[in-house]
């Protein structure tokens, strides 16, 4: 199975926002630079089986602007699992409800997914930036011999 990693796009910064944390938005610049990260995915022929998303804000309206590019809007779900406390056990849940899907795509925070990533290919060291997007290779929804496949900055998507 692959799994496309997405760190949510450019939010409102914490001290600016008066609110919830959970509720904290993309800016316009995010939402800007997602939509074009989002057309380069498409350029890619990306197209995950299922887009599971963090309920917070700022994730969901990143994913809901990638799967409106990708014309997958119907694949977009919304996962606890893929909240702040995103770890390589909620990891291996959310895989488990998505064991006949050849691809995936979670979209959700930092520090948890470098460190999940980072954990599933033997213990390396992953700096997922804001808009930025990993790909990983699975054989098992438990499996620490994942491969990452690729990891690319925004920039590289503008």
């Amino acid at each position: 199975m692959k799994i496309y990693f997405v760190r949510h796009g450019v939010a409102v910064d914490r001290e600016e926002f008066q609110g919830e944390d959970r509720d904290r938005p993309l800016t316009r610049e995010g939402k800007d630079r997602m939509a074009q990260e989002a057309k380069a995915l498409g350029r890619l022929r990306i197209k995950p089986d299922a887009i599971i998303t963090s309920p917070l804000v700022r994730a969901k309206q990143t994913a809901e602007i990638v799967a409106k590019e990708l014309d997958l809007r119907d694949r977009l779900v919304e996962d606890e699992g893929a909240g702040l406390e995103f770890d390589a056990g909620k990891l291996g849940a959310l895989l488990e409800k998505y064991a006949d899907s050849a691809t995936v795509m979670i979209v959700g925070h930092e520090p948890s997914m470098s460190q999940t990533i980072g954990r599933v290919i033997g213990g390396a060291n992953i700096d997922l930036k804001k808009g930025g997007i990993a790909c990983v290779e699975m054989q098992h929804a438990l499996d620490t011999a994942a491969m990452l496949l690729w990891l690319l900055p925004p920039k590289v998507l503008l």
